[in-house]
């Protein structure tokens, strides 16, 4: 079985720009992700685009 090289990255409000998830990502995709999820901060579901874990 081939092994699968995964980045963690980190989901950013694009409201109140906190951190908020984080997750995987293979290598190969080049696009940034964004996923529609629930921000504490904002209290609301708010679009979050992948920003690099420090």
């Amino acid at each position: 079985m081939a092994k699968v090289k995964r980045d963690i990255i980190a989901l950013k409000c694009t409201e109140c720009d906190s951190r908020n998830y984080t997750s995987y990502k293979t290598k190969n995709i080049k696009e940034k992700i964004e996923k529609k999820k629930y921000c504490p901060v904002c209290q609301k579901h708010t679009s979050h685009k992948e920003t690099k874990v420090k």
